[in-house]
């Protein structure tokens, strides 16, 4: 639905300073004088309460626009102040900052095993120093490397020795940044632990909401795995309904990356739709009565809310969770809703509770999808016209998915550097898999456990995936399946969407100048990718690698490179340390040198 006046979307308008009041929080800070910013917000409060109050009397209607310049920088300042209150780090408070021998913390996520290894996330609650407490503040990253551990759960509360260290940052040109990922969650340090390095103080000392919601989890998988069989099946399910990715192995991750259908293993938008559409046929019984709508109404709200607490509360079902609520009540009451102005009203709710959502990849990915959705959607739909409602109906699933593919596209190359070819196919392909396995799922869940049904509901939902799962492998597999090594710089990925927006905007509008401003980020987005080959094909370098036990360099010339190193091409420590910057570079031939005890050269494209 595209507004037709800015009266219909004002939190779209007013979003917009306030997104670039975080933006420049975040990516440009300048604390120094960020504790006047807080006064600074009151007095522009004050001013504009004042100056509403004072309306008439002032005769500011001869200046109607210092209204709108007044709210718009109370929404610059009030991101920029929300990026400051929330990194931890501006905390006086915060751990590091003082001197202890201990850290009293406690879990405040479900801890993962991997390689026998517990890792979690945890808050400082306080520190110890000559044996005195002291309330205290922070999160922290912990390792722990005891088989004993692997009962600790979210709510534990430890005791643990002050060895921590902050997170390292990329040590090799064009490697995945995991220091600023942590940060953008507001983790700054690590600790590693060993057996005795830790005491147990407490259990079950979390939110008991959040607790509740991940014990049922754990025994909603653990009942996934009575009747299904195949441990690819459970653990698709077990992501897909429940949002629990611990078991999804990095072979089924590609699949479902490399055919355009990540969106599916990630408890979403579209999960919360298929959910909303189940709730609507069971409760339409309601529509009959005189309160039915606000007795169904409520129902389906709390149970859309109980499963966003059940999958996690990631930032796409909490946007879901929020948007549908609104619709739901408006509807409920006759009343008339532009979904962009929802959409907008959802991202800033949950940016002023987490001003780091806008840097989580998965956040950015789902606002846009859903702004595809809105905006390119309709446009798309007209382009073409079928009298058989059936291939009508085909079309509208096509422009659905062709409108999430352009948006996200930019996001996705900048990101992960490839584009998925078959991406049609593939998501036409998984929408009725998709709705067999959640709807199956969601029956088998909730059923008691009778075995005829249970077996019925299991062998469905487990024959459903290994379907998906083998049809989307084949797709993978297929020749010039995707377009891998897409390396675009930032201004690369700002044209992108100036080159989307202008086009889609003057098929909407239909102005010349439009067009024009569409082809001048087409001319200029050419030029750059062209300017970045040339360099590196002219460019020569010995890269020196600092690999963890390994040694590694790398001799290029333009598109070509040597690669001197013990660790295979298809070691997983070669493709996050070494194949990141062949691949920025654009390398098409490698010549892989592997040192003593084995002596061989290998060559690839």
């Amino acid at each position: 639905m595209i507004a037709t006046h800015k009266g219909e979307i004002p939190f779209l308008i007013l979003l917009l300073p306030f997104l670039a009041g975080i933006g420049i929080g975040i990516y440009y800070p300048i604390y120094s004088f960020s504790s006047y910013l807080e006064t600074i917000l009151l007095i522009l409060g004050i001013a504009f309460i004042g100056l509403n109050l004072l309306y008439k009397a002032l005769k500011l209607y001869r200046i109607k626009w210092i209204g709108g310049v007044l709210i718009h920088t109370i929404l610059l300042v009030l991101g920029y102040v929300a990026v400051f209150k929330y990194d931890e780090l501006n905390d006086e408070a915060h751990f590091a900052k003082s001197k202890a021998d201990y850290l009293l913390v406690k879990i405040n996520n479900e801890p993962k095993v991997t390689n026998g290894i517990l890792r979690c996330t945890a808050t400082v609650e306080a520190i110890v120093a000559n044996n005195k407490q002291i309330n205290s503040t922070g999160n922290i990253l912990i390792a722990i490397k005891d088989s004993a551990a692997h009962t600790l759960y979210y709510g534990d509360k430890l005791l643990i020795p002050t060895v921590y260290k902050t997170i390292d940052p990329p040590f090799n040109p064009a490697e995945f940044n995991y220091k600023r990922y942590l940060a953008f969650q507001n983790i700054h340090y690590q600790a590693f632990l060993y057996p005795q390095q830790y005491v147990v103080l407490a259990k079950n000392t979390g939110n008991s909401i959040v607790s509740y919601s991940l014990r049922l989890r754990q025994r909603l998988v653990e009942k996934l795995k009575h009747h299904l069989h195949n441990q690819e099946a459970i653990a698709v399910a077990s992501t897909l309904i429940l949002g629990y990715k611990a078991d999804l192995s990095n072979e089924v991750l590609q699949a479902y990356s490399k055919t355009g259908t990540i969106h599916v293993l990630s408890v979403s938008g579209a999960h919360v739709a298929i959910v909303l559409i189940l709730l609507n046929f069971v409760l339409g019984f309601l529509d009959r009565f005189k309160h039915g709508k606000l007795i169904k109404a409520i129902h389906i709200i709390g149970a859309i809310w109980y499963y966003s607490l059940l999958s996690g509360f990631s930032p796409a079902v909490c946007r879901a969770a929020v948007m549908i609520s609104m619709v739901i009540i408006g509807k409920t009451y006759s009343r008339y809703i532009n979904t962009l102005n929802i959409l907008a009203v959802s991202a800033f709710f949950l940016l002023l509770y987490n001003p780091y959502f806008v840097a989580d990849v998965g956040f950015q990915l789902s606002y846009l999808a859903v702004f595809g959705l809105i905006v390119l959607q309709p446009i798309i739909y007209k382009w073409l016209n079928f009298e058989n409602k059936w291939v009508d109906k085909l079309w509208l699933l096509c422009s659905v998915s062709i409108a999430a593919q352009i948006i996200t596209f930019p996001l996705s190359a900048f990101y992960f550097h490839q584009f998925p070819i078959y991406f049609l196919i593939s998501n036409l392909f998984i929408i009725i898999p998709s709705l067999a396995i959640m709807y199956a799922g969601i029956a088998y869940l909730i059923i008691p456990d009778i075995p005829i049904i249970s077996n019925t509901l299991g062998w469905i939902l487990e024959k459903s995936i290994l379907i998906m799962n083998k049809v989307l492998a084949i797709v993978e597999h297929t020749p010039y399946s995707g377009i891998n090594k897409i390396w675009i710089t930032n201004i690369g990925y700002l044209l992108l969407y100036g080159i989307i927006m202008s086009f889609f905007y003057f098929l909407h509008k239909r102005k010349v100048w439009l067009l024009q401003v569409c082809l001048g980020c087409l001319l200029i987005f050419s030029i750059v990718i062209t300017l970045k080959r040339w360099n590196t094909m002219q460019s020569d370098a010995v890269v020196k690698l600092k690999l963890r036990k390994h040694i590694g360099t790398i001799f290029r010339e333009g598109h070509q490179a040597i690669v001197f190193s013990d660790l295979r091409d298809t070691d997983k420590a070669y493709k996050y340390t070494i194949q990141p910057y062949l691949d920025s570079c654009q390398v098409s031939t490698v010549y892989h040198i592997v040192p003593k005890p084995t002596k061989f050269i290998t060559k690839y494209k």
